[in-house]
């Protein structure tokens, strides 16, 4: 129930603050353009806070935090006294109404830059992207990995972290090649200043964005410090809280087994679902038998599994290998307006890749998964918040110039459609398209949910 309230609480904060920025940028430039506003509504339906400004403006605070509107004094809607109708939007120039309405998707790429800026600024803790192997039978199986050795480069894109790692695989989707670029670290020591550089065949890379990674499914073995197999922790109401288990045990063997490496037990434990292990552990200098039941879990395939419910101790990372995206009052705001811009393609490429097939409708979210990664990204601190803000208002944006005409885009398509033509679009024409856009918006969104449900 509390990881509900903070999601909800989450969701409402990200998502007011969205559609704040984005009617802002509409009613800002209709201002500016001298069209008068009448009102500017955060939310729909029945009022729960309401003002009228000096300017004249009512300011609206609405029950449903789902959306929200600037409502501009326009014929085409009501009557219009002769005194105002030089302040009706559509007695506007076709390039001033082109100017308000994309100014609401341009206002969340502006917010998407202002968010990054201040988490730059605050600084984001990061891992260098260092590898320390590939999969065999995988497209990054030709890399031949001698040593460590730290992504530099994806298809010539520079890459810092892991997230940018990700972010850039994920926009080669479907594309039949993609280029790596590595540098050697000696011993984990230091850069070695050779650069390796390989042609990835793709072709054959499938993954499931929800369920897997382009990371490890790529092939590539991503770097982690030694697992030591000590209990560091041990979840409440597991197989192992109800034995004779404690934290700070280490594990010596798991049916008479010497204990190998981390994954080889974990490998046991799941296929002994309800099946009882002996677990042999050393505490306070004393070796002993432990007898104990994994629970019976669903992985997410719905296959079988058992449960242990302990977590080892790793060693801690090497401090070479950490990495502080921390920048300046000025360096801040280039990088934030180079990250948004990375976001704003990669997110067009995705949408391009959905038409084509190359990403499944199954991948799209609506807003109960928003609302868990708000949520998520929240609880890990701010600066984790302000980046999930920015996706979120780089999609936002994206979504609104999609050119269906009950959208920003569908405005603006008949717009510039008036330009070129010196003449508006018919009303019954616009009329048509505004029902069509609209049945098509309704079709992704109960996809969207369709997802959404089908996830929890």
């Amino acid at each position: 129930m509390l990881d509900f309230l903070w999601n909800l609480g989450s969701f409402i904060v990200a998502l007011g603050l969205l559609i704040t920025a984005h009617e802002y940028g509409h009613f800002y430039v209709a201002r500016r353009c001298g069209v008068k506003v009448e009102r500017f509504s955060i939310g729909f339906g029945k009022a729960i806070w309401r003002r009228v400004g000096k300017d004249g403006t009512e300011y609206v605070l609405a029950m449903i935090p789902l959306g929200g509107y600037v409502k501009m004094l326009d014929e085409r809607v009501e009557d219009v006294p002769d005194e105002l109708k030089d302040q009706a939007f559509n007695r506007k120039t076709v390039w001033q109404r082109i100017a308000i309405v994309a100014a609401g998707p341009i206002a969340n790429f502006i917010f998407a830059i202002v968010a990054l800026y201040f988490m730059y600024l605050i600084g984001v803790p990061s891992l260098k992207p260092v590898i320390t192997s590939t999969t065999p039978g995988t497209a990054a199986a030709q890399i031949q990995v001698t040593e460590p050795m730290q992504i530099t480069a994806i298809s010539g894109q520079a890459v810092r972290n892991w997230e940018e790692v990700s972010l850039a695989l994920v926009g080669h989707i479907g594309d039949e090649s993609l280029s790596v670029s590595l540098t050697p670290l000696s011993g984990l020591q230091g850069l070695d200043s050779s650069v390796r550089s390989y042609t990835l065949d793709t072709r054959n890379w499938h993954f499931d964005p929800e369920k897997e990674s382009p990371i490890t499914t790529l092939g590539l073995g991503i770097y982690r410090p030694e697992i030591v197999p000590t209990i560091a922790a041990i979840s409440p109401d597991s197989a192992a809280a109800k034995s004779e288990l404690k934290v700070g045990d280490t594990l010596v063997a798991i049916n008479g087994k010497n204990y190998t490496d981390w994954q080889a037990f974990v490998d046991i434990i799941q296929h002994s679902a309800n099946v009882p292990v002996s677990l042999t552990v050393r505490r306070n200098g004393e070796q002993f038998n432990v007898a104990v039941t994994p629970l019976s879990s669903k992985n997410a395939d719905g296959q079988e599994i058992g449960m242990l419910g302990v977590s080892p101790t790793q060693a801690p990372w090497p401090d070479n290998m950490r990495l502080q995206l921390e920048y300046g009052p000025i360096d801040s705001f280039g990088i934030a307006a180079d990250k948004t811009w990375q976001l704003v393609a990669v997110s067009f490429k995705m949408i391009g890749k959905l038409f084509t097939g190359d990403v499944s409708v199954k991948n799209l979210s609506g807003p109960i998964s928003i609302a868990q990664g708000a949520g998520s990204s929240a609880n890990y601190g701010l600066v984790y918040f302000l980046g999930f803000l920015a996706l979120i208002s780089v999609n936002l944006g994206i979504i609104n110039l999609l050119p269906l005409p009950v959208l920003d885009g569908g405005h603006l398509l008949y717009y510039f459609i008036e330009v070129i033509t010196g003449k508006p679009v018919p009303e019954k024409v616009q009329e048509i398209g505004f029902r069509f856009g609209a049945a098509i918006l309704l079709m992704l969104m109960s996809v969207a949910l369709f997802n959404d449900f089908a996830r929890l």
